[in-house]
């Protein structure tokens, strides 16, 4: 048999929930989110089990610290990933050391290499196309070549 939990206090829950993601869209911090999903959670055994409000919050409350653990070990996982590609987002850092072979001359210290699909402006001393040149630097989105 089915048990019959007051729809005020589901839905309650699961208004709580909203809240607390709506605050985590205000103030972005990967917290409020977990507790919305541990709010949620309560909703939903909450539809299933009937229990009064001590026993409702005492799961929220499990509910709240086993999500903030969940998020904060997602959280390192996440910032673990990040440190394995420290050139992600930052493609024209991974450039330097490298060398290339100039599509353009550089001429009056400015010209062109090809690196893949993308054409890069060069700044280096002058050269005909098809020299191989090393990047030295980043200056802005100029590659800064020898």
């Amino acid at each position: 048999m089915m048990p019959d939990p007051s729809p005020v206090a589901v839905w309650g829950w699961f208004v709580v929930a909203a809240l607390l993601m709506g605050a985590e869209l205000a103030a972005p911090g990967a917290f409020m989110l977990w507790l919305g999903l541990a709010a949620a959670a309560t909703g939903i055994v909450h539809l299933f089990v009937a229990m009064d409000w001590p026993y409702a919050l005492l799961l929220f409350a499990v509910l709240g610290v086993a999500f903030a653990w969940l998020g904060r070990r997602l959280a390192a996982r996440a910032d673990a990933d990040a440190a394995d590609q420290p050139f992600l987002n930052r493609r024209a850092a991974a450039l330097v050391g490298q060398a290339f072979t100039l599509a353009e001359p550089i001429v009056g210290g400015e010209g062109r290499i090809r690196i893949g699909d993308t054409v890069w402006h060069v700044s280096g001393a002058d050269a005909p196309a098809g020299t191989r040149v090393r990047v030295m630097r980043i200056d802005g989105g100029r590659l800064v070549v020898e």
